[in-house]
């Protein structure tokens, strides 16, 4: 009798162990509509408009964007551009016709940077006509060495590859070989939204050597063909800062941090491990986004960014570990995959965040959403999307 009173008195204890630690755990679940969720790279808006799409911006009070100064870039590249052409002489105008003609490598029609960088070149050399369409343009002028010259987009082109992506380089480099055929030494000038594009132009057999062409992204090989003498331009969008803002962003929240120590702890000021982002990262309040700034980078300051340089103020953290699902919306995008994720990888686990990175293939939504999966296994997410116009097909997944 003794041992069965026993026996029911420690099943009776490990019963109520086992509710009360059930009733702690489930008091503890976070469910997924509440977690951190970081847009990052392309901004949740509409293709056409470019507004910003708001609702995805406020599906939850831990939902924020991370990028960079897309208008702000545009200009950067515009001024390359511009001072590049200025500081010319007349052989620029490589037939004599008193016209600085330039092809246009346009990534995509319907996002936001992308617009941002073809309204910053056509505004440097005047031939912005108030629209981001490739047909839609005027005649433009820059005066070089005392004379000035007429300056006309002899054409411009979204580069979309054979599979429907886009910011495609080889479709870059196919029309590139095309321009170069059509419009022989009327090209004086070769304008690129991206890096990958501007390094597929220069793919083509056919490039007309010694004509300048300018790029974005300051990507690793695009930073050694300036070195090189064969690209005269591109933008640095402070990847470090872009892909270490995404990851303190996110540690922030889990943290539990709200309002404006959000946005400036790890930023403007240390957080509570020491770490600090060193470039400068701006907050827009009205877009819940933070916006990393631009530099030129020409022959005379790329060694300054070349690749293997790492943001010194982060450094390894006792941060507890967190899980973190992240999607990238092409395996094959460039800056993305050379730039971008080998950043966040590197400075995740000094953050205590652990990755799990899906990659899409750039034209269908559904190669990145079938693989968002076992949400409820991840601390937080941080989204990359196909299309800008996305952001409610991967919140759907998250209303519960």
């Amino acid at each position: 009798m003794k041992k069965l009173i026993l026996s029911l008195l420690v099943l009776t204890l490990v019963a109520g162990l086992a509710f009360a630690g059930g009733s702690k755990e489930k008091a503890t679940v976070v469910l997924n509509k509440d977690k951190p969720l970081v847009f990052f790279n392309r901004q949740p808006s509409d293709p056409t408009t470019g507004v910003i799409d708001m609702t995805a911006m406020n599906f939850n009070a831990s939902t924020y964007y991370v990028g960079f100064d897309a208008a702000g870039g545009g200009a950067v590249q515009g001024k390359l551009i511009t001072d590049y052409l200025t500081a010319c002489d007349a052989s620029i105008d490589r037939n004599g016709d008193g016209i600085i003609g330039y092809v246009l490598c346009i990534g995509d029609v319907g996002h936001n940077d992308s617009k941002a960088r073809t309204e910053g070149a056509r505004k440097a050399l005047g031939t912005w006509n108030g629209s981001t369409d490739p047909t839609v343009k005027k005649e433009g002028s820059i005066t070089i060495g005392g004379k000035t010259y007429k300056v006309v987009e002899l054409e411009g082109k979204a580069m979309t590859g054979t599979d429907g992506s886009t910011w495609n380089a080889n479709a870059a480099t196919e029309a590139m070989g095309g321009w170069a055929t059509k419009y022989g030494d009327q090209i004086d000038l070769v304008v690129s939204n991206n890096d990958g594009m501007a390094m597929g132009c220069l793919q083509a057999s056919n490039y007309p050597a010694g004509v300048p062409i300018f790029g974005y992204d300051a990507n690793a090989d695009a930073i050694e063909a300036i070195g090189a003498g064969k690209l005269s331009g591109t933008v640095s969008q402070n990847v470090d800062a872009q892909a270490a803002g995404t990851l303190q962003v996110i540690r922030n929240l889990l943290d539990g941090l709200t309002g404006a120590d959000v946005y400036t702890k790890g930023f403007t000021t240390p957080d509570q491990y020491g770490n600090k982002i060193t470039p400068e990262v701006q907050y827009k309040a009205d877009q819940r986004g933070l916006f990393a700034l631009n530099a030129g980078v020409n022959k005379d300051n790329w060694t300054s960014y070349t690749e293997g340089t790492r943001d010194p103020g982060i450094k390894q953290t006792n941060a507890p570990v967190k899980k973190v699902i992240l999607t990238i919306y092409n395996s094959a995008d460039n800056f993305l995959s050379s730039s971008y994720l080998p950043a966040l990888r590197y400075y995740a686990p000094l953050m205590g965040i652990d990755l799990t990175v899906v990659q899409g293939d750039g034209q269908s939504e559904a190669s990145c959403l079938d693989k968002f999966l076992n949400l409820n296994s991840f601390d937080a997410y941080a989204i990359n999307m196909v299309k800008t116009n996305s952001a409610a097909d991967y919140t759907d997944k998250l209303k519960y």
